[in-house]
């Protein structure tokens, strides 16, 4: 089978948790909005979403195309992936339980872009600065620790396991990896302080870059560098501040 993302091509955003899967597969595939030439790049991607022919569009990239099917949202891209690259549980129960942890990382994932666009997603960060420092304050002290913890428990109840459903990584596990470094870019300071509490978060994140897939992934030019337009942005003044982390 063929399988082509498609997914805007200078940021990482909700598509690189479908690359992170598909490099860590070891498939095959296309990112098709990254590539040249006649035809490709982002009018393929605006191409296939204008399409009126098809039957099931997505709402909004990323979707993935694999054969005849077209495949929207993150999450779902994922549940329809991860028994085919052997990144998911054999059983209904477990399956739908790994299912369950993406749709909390992308509760997550939406809480995060809000710390830098929390009244309009379609303005400028500068045109929103207050609200930003306001609910990133609030983000920092009691929604970033919710989610953390949460998935502090899930690693603890694991016992010995090294990850989230169990001995064996899964794709939930890939994109607890990309929370963790995507918040490290963004909020330096308060997650050099988060990873001395959630020790077992911060070491999935550890394991998971050491993998020899997705550290070869990791070092090459496929792997788009954070920046200040993706979901995940440093700006300074959201962070931290330094004199609550003396304090800690």
């Amino acid at each position: 089978m063929k399988y082509e993302l498609y997914y805007w091509p200078t940021i990482q955003g909700r598509g690189e948790f479908v690359r992170l899967a598909l490099e860590e597969g070891g498939l095959a595939y296309r990112d098709v909005a990254r590539e040249s030439g006649k035809g490709n790049g982002v009018a393929a991607l605006l191409r296939l979403l204008r399409d009126r022919s098809v039957k099931r569009p997505p709402f909004a990239p990323p979707f993935l195309k694999a054969g005849e099917l077209l495949i929207g949202q993150t999450a779902n891209i994922l549940y329809f992936l991860g028994p085919r690259i052997k990144l998911a549980p054999q059983t209904t129960a477990a399956r739908l339980w790994t299912h369950q942890l993406q749709l909390t990382v992308a509760d997550f994932v939406a809480e995060i872009h809000d710390t830098h666009h929390p009244v309009d997603v379609d303005s400028y960060y500068e045109e929103q600065k207050k609200e930003a420092r306001r609910y990133s304050a609030h983000f920092l002290k009691s929604r970033a620790p919710k989610f953390l913890n949460y998935f502090e428990k899930i690693l603890a109840r694991g016992g010995r396991a090294d990850y989230l459903v169990g001995a064996q990584l899964t794709y939930v596990d890939l994109s607890l990896f990309q929370l963790v470094a995507g918040l490290k870019y963004a909020f330096p300071r308060a997650m050099a302080q988060a990873a001395r509490k959630y020790r077992r978060v911060f070491a999935l994140h550890a394991r998971v870059q050491e993998r020899p897939r997705l550290a070869a992934y990791l070092a090459s030019p496929r792997r788009i560098p954070f920046s200040d337009e993706g979901i995940f942005r440093h700006y300074s003044e959201l962070d931290l501040p330094r004199s609550r982390l003396k304090k800690a």
